[in-house]
């Protein structure tokens, strides 16, 4: 299964700050399965973000989004 060992490989996706705007990188959880929602600090200015990453299989790819916390 392709694409479900590039969904369990590391993934990396970027997303835009919505506190200082920069682009800023996450890796999904490749255990925490196709659809999942977490928080994680902002590499640039350290405030809180509500992450929403999702797999598509049929673009073999991460979709994420960020709110502020």
């Amino acid at each position: 299964m392709l694409v479900l060992a590039r969904a369990l490989s590391c993934p990396v996706a970027f997303y835009s700050c919505p506190h200082c705007g920069e682009e800023v990188d996450t890796s999904p959880d490749p255990g925490g399965g196709f659809s999942q929602q977490y928080v994680e600090d902002c590499a640039v200015c350290c405030r809180p973000n509500v992450i929403s990453a999702s797999y598509d299989p049929d673009e073999d790819d991460w979709s994420v989004s960020a709110e502020a916390e």
